[in-house]
């Protein structure tokens, strides 16, 4: 029995690592929110952030406020400053893509967001609401 005990707790106390894999061709997006100095006023900027998982590869862009413009300028820079469209991006459920979250879980997406989509092209992918480390499970594997 104390062999069985010991063991159990030290298969319980070696590190395990899981590796990550990221398929070429997918992005995340999200805002975040910082505190700034620009031209010696401290203030809150609010920054587009697209991340390329497969690469680690990631565009950060600095904006006055969270609006729609600035989510549509985000992804237009981030698609020059990356040399491409991915074939999907990943968002959290933001009112500027997001008009609608049906029962059902489909989204009725934002006329602004239905345009930049059908323009470039892109698959959208969208985490649950109110799971917040959604993001990071569901970007594996994609």
């Amino acid at each position: 029995m104390v062999r069985d005990y010991v063991r159990v707790a030290r298969a319980k106390g070696r590190e395990t690592f899981v590796p990550l894999a990221h398929p070429p061709g997918h992005a995340q997006v999200d805002f975040g929110e910082a505190i700034g100095v620009i031209g010696g006023v401290r203030q809150k900027i609010h920054f587009f952030c697209m991340d390329v998982p497969q690469s680690d590869a990631p565009f950060v862009k600095a904006y006055p406020a969270e609006t729609t413009e600035a989510f549509l300028d985000g992804h237009v820079s981030a698609f020059a400053f990356f040399g491409g469209v991915p074939l999907s991006v990943l968002y959290d459920n933001t009112t500027i893509a997001v008009a609608k979250i049906c029962g059902d879980g489909r989204r009725e997406r934002t006329r602004a967001f239905t345009e930049l989509q059908s323009h470039y092209l892109f698959r959208d992918r969208f985490g649950r609401p109110g799971k917040g480390n959604d993001k990071r499970a569901r970007s594996r594997g994609w």
